[in-house]
Order: structure tokens, then C-alpha cells, then sequence
């Protein structure tokens, strides 16, 4: 074989691609920095809280209020997992069934107007999102609640439509992962189309939804401004669907900006459980992951 046809490569090409080389590692490498860095900050931040109040006092107390000197944080935790909670109970049903109708079910024709509409949810600033909820949908909880309409149940419903364009495309991204060899081998066996999706597709793409419950609920547990303007704002026990509460990102909007001191300390504490939170959630999801590529 003559080789008379091949070049190597030039200098000025291998410099290029070094050059390439070590600037998408220093894009991946400054993204990296970055998150040690708040994961640093919050965490050196938050410590004092640890040393001047305790851990006993500070997660398994209810009682929050620094005025008084008390910063137990147990009732904010619970209005954050309560608030999650119930918005992944009322989104994630909504957003799977989206997501099998467009990977399924819908025309191209549906699909080309549907699509855009759900992910049009995803762009919606949160503000937006709590504000309607407060204009329209606070006074029909308060007269089906005989209260003022604040309360876990309104940021819930809102938080649950925001989650919504979240879990419905990476659920479709999961469906459409299936082979259509699999959908083709269940209609050669007799099945329906209905059946062919809950018994063969749904099931098969089972993990890809977890993740994408998974990611969902790493929204809502971080979702700020809509749950500030609908959750009443009370730093206490669940009382009621209808009745006033607060959760840690709430209270952390509302308090950071008089903080000092031991007070201000305590707040970072509730950014470091947060972050903390965050951070089993994308584990599991890469756990899940692994589970499926198995």
C-alpha cells in the first residue's frame, strides 16, 4: 500500500487541538471549583450554628424565632417536605401521562402543538407563577378552606404545575430511549396499543421516569419565590392544608435580609441542608443510572 497520499498531521493542527483540549477542561474544571467553592463557603458559614446552638437544638426543635434566641428549624423542614410532597403527588401523575401521550399516543401533528406548551411552563418565571397563584387560585382555597387561602395546598398546586414541564420531557426522553423493536414485538404478540404501553413500554423505561421524579423533586424542594408568595410565611407546625406555614427557602428569602449574627449563621445552616439535599438527589439519580445501564 503506497502511502504516498498520507499527510501528517500539521504542528499548527496539534496546537489547535491542545488549545481545544485544555479549554474544555478548564470549562469542566472551573464548573467543579465552582461547586466546591459554594459547598465551601455555605458549609464554613453555617458551622458556627453547629458550635453556638447545637445539633439537637437546631434540626429537632420547632420552635424558630431568633428574637427570642431560638432557631430550631424542625417545622420548616416539615413545611418543605410536606409542600414537596404533595406537589410531586398531584404533578407527577400529570406529567408522566403528558409524557406518554406525545412518545406514544399523539399525532405529529398534536405532538408539535403540545410540546411547545408544556415546555412554555418550564420558561414562565416563578413570580409569574405566584402571582397567579395568589390573584386566582389563594381565594378559591380560602373559600374551599374557610381561611385566607395560604397554605401548603395552594404552593403545592402551583409548585406541581411548575414541576410538570421537568419530569414530562426527561419521561419522554425515557420513553423514546425504548427500541420500537420492543412495541413492535408486543403488537406481534396480540396487544393492544394501551397495553403495549403500560405493560411493555412503561415498565421498561421505568428507571428513566424515577430519574425524572427524582430531578423533579430536586425543583420543588428549591423552588423559592411561588412557595414565598402562597405558603403563608408562618414559621410553624403543619396545622392544615388551608392554614399558614413556612419552609426553609422561604424563610431563608425572608430573613437574610435583617439577619446578623447567630440568626444570619442559622440561615446558612438551612442553605447547607438544602445543598446537602440537592446533592442525594443528583447522587441517587446517577445511582439509578448505573442501575441502568446494568
Amino acid at each position: 500500500m503506497s502511502t504516498d497520499g498520507l499527510r501528517l498531521v500539521s504542528k499548527q493542527t496539534q496546537a489547535k487541538e491542545w488549545l481545544l483540549a485544555a479549554l474544555f477542561f478548564a470549562c469542566a474544571f472551573i464548573a467543579v471549583l465552582a461547586v466546591a467553592m459554594i459547598f465551601v463557603f455555605v458549609g464554613y458559614q453555617a458551622w458556627p450554628i453547629i458550635t453556638d446552638v447545637g445539633v439537637t437544638n437546631f434540626l429537632f426543635s420547632g420552635d424558630w424565632s431568633p428574637t427570642a434566641g431560638k432557631y430550631g428549624i424542625l417545622g420548616l423542614v416539615q413545611g418543605s417536605a410536606i409542600v414537596t410532597i404533595f406537589s410531586l403527588a398531584m404533578g407527577t401523575p400529570l406529567a408522566v401521562c403528558t409524557a406518554i401521550f406525545l412518545s406514544e399516543i399523539a399525532s405529529p401533528r398534536i405532538r408539535a402543538l403540545v410540546r411547545p406548551a408544556v415546555e412554555l411552563l418550564a420558561g414562565i418565571p416563578s413570580v409569574v407563577y405566584g402571582f397567579f397563584g395568589v390573584v386566582v387560585l389563594r381565594p378559591l382555597m380560602g373559600d374551599a378552606t374557610t381561611g385566607l387561602g395560604f397554605g401548603p395546598l395552594t404552593a403545592s398546586i402551583i409548585l406541581a404545575i411548575m414541576i410538570v414541564p421537568t419530569i414530562a420531557a426527561l419521561s419522554e426522553d425515557a420513553l423514546g430511549s425504548i427500541p420500537m423493536g420492543v412495541r413492535e414485538a408486543s403488537f406481534a404478540m396480540g396487544a393492544t396499543q394501551w397495553q403495549t404501553i403500560y405493560k411493555v413500554v412503561v415498565p421498561a423505561a421505568k428507571i428513566g421516569i424515577v430519574d425524572a421524579i427524582i430531578l423533579g423533586m430536586g425543583r420543588a424542594v428549591g423552588e423559592t419565590m411561588a412557595v414565598l408568595m402562597l405558603v403563608g410565611g408562618a414559621p410553624q407546625f403543619f396545622a392544615g392544608l388551608g392554614q399558614p406555614m413556612s419552609t426553609l427557602t422561604a424563610q431563608i428569602v425572608m430573613d437574610m435580609s435583617y439577619s446578623t449574627g447567630t440568626h444570619r449563621t442559622a440561615l446558612f445552616g438551612m442553605a447547607a441542608i438544602l445543598f446537602v439535599t440537592s446533592m442525594a438527589l443528583v447522587l441517587s439519580v446517577r445511582l439509578l443510572s448505573r442501575l441502568k445501564h446494568q
